[in-house]
Formats: structure tokens, sequence, C-alpha cells
């Protein structure tokens, strides 16, 4: 087998963008109509910061806050199919945050 100078694990992560609260928790950040969307993200070569497990935030490259509430393995060469994310944080979301946001990943 012939390994490819580069390779690197990549994963899907569904996740929905987040914001703080005036107490400083986070919440699922809504739009006008107080709806939210899932949307995909995934690892890229320049990631920084390890995932651990659902509800961890991570940073968009436009350091839009998002947390992961699915994750999916993707074949390296369907990569760029999803945009990468920079970097995961140490902070989670709430358990009730991702309750509410997984009912989505239903519909």
């Amino acid at each position: 087998m012939i390994k490819m100078k580069g390779k690197y694990k990549v994963t899907r992560y569904k996740g929905i963008p987040i914001e703080s609260d005036a107490s400083g928790n986070y919440i699922i950040k809504k739009d006008d109509h107080n709806d939210f969307k899932l949307h995909d993200w995934r690892t890229g070569k320049h990631t920084k910061g390890n995932y651990k497990s659902l509800g961890q935030i991570f940073l968009t490259e436009n350091n839009m806050m998002v947390a992961v509430i699915a994750t999916y393995p993707v074949k390296f060469n369907n990569r760029h199919n999803f945009t990468p994310l920079q970097r995961f944080t140490s902070e989670y979301i709430s358990n009730d945050v991702l309750d509410e946001a997984k009912k989505r990943l239903d519909e």
C-alpha cells in the first residue's frame, strides 16, 4: 500500500452556531424567526486542538463559535465538500443546549 504524503484523518462535524447570553452561558444563535440551522465543517491540515466529545465548541476560520452535535467520518478525497474549521476550544455547551440542537438531527 502506498501512503500518500500529507494525508490526514478527516472528520465532518455537524454543528450549531452559538453565542454567549448576558450571564455568559452559551446559547444557540438564532435568526430573526427564532430558528437555527445545522451546518457542516471538517478537520483540516492546520486545525489546532483536538476533538473530545459532543458539545465541544470550535472556532471557524471566521472566528464564529460552533458547538459539535454530531460527527461523521469523511474519505480524504471528499474533504473539499466541507469547510475546514480553525481550532477546537476546551469549552462546552450545556447538556440542555446540546439536547435542543440534537432534535434537529432527526428533522
